[in-house]
């Protein structure tokens, strides 16, 4: 598998869940915790091995015409682990303020995820080539698969 479908992968994984997580209701009391430490684990992991493999290796093949994309979605990624998730986790699954700050979660990562495929995928596909995808696609399995059992 190469870089961008694994990466695809995740997104329709993730956005899966965040679709189950704003469709359940204030009585989901047990299924509202489970579902957003699902999602938090999925975003973890695949924002590590982004970070670690994906984004270095798409920044040295598209160089400094794309360093924009690469900071941006970086900045992404921060603001879901350093402030919407952390509000997220401390809201009351029981509660309406719990349904607000996981609308904005879903609509940030679908955001995220939705750039990416758009933009950073199209450049990764013309600065990078096939075997350099499945090379890259192979390491950020192994990587994932390590993540995961943590």
């Amino acid at each position: 598998m190469n870089a961008l479908e694994l990466l695809k992968e995740d997104h329709d994984k993730v956005r899966d869940l965040l679709s189950q997580l704003v469709n359940t209701t204030e009585r989901a009391e047990k299924k509202r915790p489970e579902l957003l430490a699902r999602i938090e684990k999925e975003v973890m992991v695949h924002t590590k091995i982004e970070e670690e493999i994906f984004y270095p290796a798409f920044k040295k093949a598209s160089g400094k015409q794309n360093d924009r994309m690469y900071h941006e979605a970086h900045e992404e990624h921060r603001a879901v682990e350093d402030l919407v998730m952390p509000d997220l986790k401390k809201a009351d699954p029981t509660g309406t303020e719990f349904s607000g700050r996981a609308k904005v979660l879903k609509e940030l990562l679908e955001h995220h995820a939705d750039e990416e495929e758009d933009e950073m995928f199209e450049q990764a596909r013309k600065t990078m080539s096939e075997r350099e995808l499945e090379e890259l696609g192979e390491q950020m399995l192994a990587r994932k698969k390590e993540l995961m059992a943590a």
